[in-house]
């Protein structure tokens, strides 16, 4: 089985393959403060959860935007099942054709998305992660990456609001119940955040299709943050909580 993990700033979210099946799935909260004991602690707690064994795994990919813990997160997998982990970054084979300014720089969690969207959707593509950064990237025709829009994730925005204005408390992120605004604090706030974000979705898809000259065929929407926002887009989109997970696993094939 082939264990597939993507460090993100506030979760690292760990799938487990038997072939092309997806047959666990877990998420651990990223601290950066943890040595590769404890989140090796943290996988073998995960291993009897789910009732399989460290024996099983014969294979690692993680892809990583928190540098400061991948190490020691590598490490964790190597005492956790004695495998050394392929690690998405320059010299792994992705099959993604890449155009922007310096391919190097980016992101390997937009990488492994676009990877697993061009396999799998119909082209020309957007990808939505909606975790704690919105990052929006475009894919062409031919599968290209063209670039992407990065914009404050649904919870940051939330917290910032919070932060910094008196009045206004900190609040779950609960769907709201009307259509576009409040008759109170919390609902006025979950309405802007929540409703805000979804149309921001689709008016960049709108300027998205503007920039290519094309329609766009699929939206591919993914992250923590995603089920409250989709059901508030009015374009058409598929949810694929998995993507990164798949894209992790299309990469470590290309490389094996």
């Amino acid at each position: 089985m082939l264990l597939t993990a993507d460090i993100g700033n506030t979760n690292i979210t760990i799938g487990i393959y038997d072939g092309e099946e997806l047959r666990y799935r877990a998420r651990l909260h990223t601290n950066r403060k943890k040595t590769a004991d404890e989140y090796a602690v943290d996988l073998y707690a995960m291993s009897r959860l789910n009732r399989f064994v460290a024996d099983d795994i014969n294979g690692a990919i993680v892809s990583s935007v928190v540098p400061e813990i991948t190490g020691a997160f590598v490490q964790a997998i190597n005492l956790f099942c004695n495998v050394e982990s392929m690690v998405l970054g320059p010299g792994i084979k992705s099959g993604l054709n890449i155009r922007i300014d310096n391919p190097a720089q980016l992101g390997a969690d937009l990488v492994a998305g676009a990877v697993a969207a061009v396999n799998h959707y119909e082209l020309p593509c957007v990808v939505i992660d909606l975790g704690t950064a919105t990052k929006i990237s475009v894919l062409d025709e031919q599968g290209t990456y063209c670039g992407c829009s990065i914009a404050p994730g649904v919870r940051i925005s939330l917290e910032t609001l919070s932060a910094s204005a008196s009045q206004l408390p900190a609040i779950n992120l609960d769907v709201p119940t009307c259509p576009a605004y409040g008759k109170n604090t919390v609902a006025s706030m979950q309405a802007g955040i929540i409703l805000g974000t979804a149309c921001m979705l689709d008016g960049m898809c709108d300027r998205i299709e503007e920039s290519l000259g094309q329609k766009i065929m699929s939206v591919v929407i993914t992250g923590g943050h995603a089920r409250g926002i989709i059901k508030h887009c009015k374009r058409e989109h598929t949810f694929c909580p998995d993507l990164l997970l798949e894209g992790l696993r299309i990469i470590y094939n290309k490389n094996i």
